[in-house]
């Protein structure tokens, strides 16, 4: 993918009418084929995943070589005390790659960083700003996400003290993903009842305000692939 390229579909683009007034959208066919093709790919095979997670009242990571290492038993064994965790309090587990930590620490260059300077291009820019109606955003992060079976993302509002964050978004990266896998990117009300449920579909854009009451729900044993997506935020000073 040439780092000047315009990333995006004319479907993608028509789409900017569409833009997120009314809370959240999901745009089809946002990015061109062959990008898209090469982020699937990438996630798939290439991406050395940290995983995130919540305890002790706060989120860490545990680092891509000690999780690599892990066996199969460890896993779940920390997966089982997230379960335990997530009865009372907010909680995940999933795999992550932080774009922006990944490029000022200089780790070796990979797809996911060519789109993060897309992102943060002044043409995405301008588009970004008409999707959301909002003049004042100006630069976007990201981090490659992965979520295996198990993993999931309880309710919160994506709230950050130390961000403007205006909108958050999921390029999703995942084929002929099944509805009935889990993974599914759910929208509550102020009385935490279901309102909306975006699936992962292949090369979408989910797109919505913040803050705003949502979930990922579990990703089912019996997925047939790992739910693979870019995810980040619209962020403003």
């Amino acid at each position: 993918m040439s780092h000047q390229c315009n990333l995006l579909t004319k479907v993608a683009c028509s789409n900017v009418v569409h833009h997120v007034q009314h809370t959240r959208v999901q745009i089809p066919d946002f990015l061109q084929p062959g990008a898209a093709e090469t982020l699937h790919r990438c996630l798939r095979d290439d991406i050395p995943f940290a995983l995130a997670e919540r305890s002790g009242g706060s989120s860490h990571t545990i680092d891509a070589e000690t999780y690599t290492a892990m066996d199969e038993a460890a896993r779940q064994a920390l997966l089982s005390k997230a379960y335990a965790r997530a009865k009372s309090e907010f909680q995940f587990s999933y795999d992550s790659y932080m774009i922006v930590r990944a490029m000022k620490e200089g780790w070796a260059p990979n797809p996911l960083h060519t789109v993060l300077e897309f992102l943060n291009s002044a043409e995405f820019l301008i588009f970004a700003r008409r999707l959301t109606g909002e003049p004042t955003v100006n630069r976007v992060s990201a981090q490659g996400t992965r979520y295996r079976a198990g993993q999931f993302l309880t309710r919160h509002q994506d709230r950050e003290d130390n961000e403007n964050r205006v909108c958050a978004f999921v390029i999703n990266l995942s084929k002929n993903w099944d509805s009935d896998w889990g993974g599914l990117l759910q929208f509550h009300d102020d009385a935490d009842r279901l309102v909306d449920s975006f699936v992962p579909y292949w090369n979408t854009l989910s797109l919505f305000r913040v803050p705003q009451s949502h979930t990922v729900s579990l990703v089912a044993p019996w997925a047939g692939a790992d739910r693979l997506a870019i995810t980040g935020w619209f962020l403003a000073d």
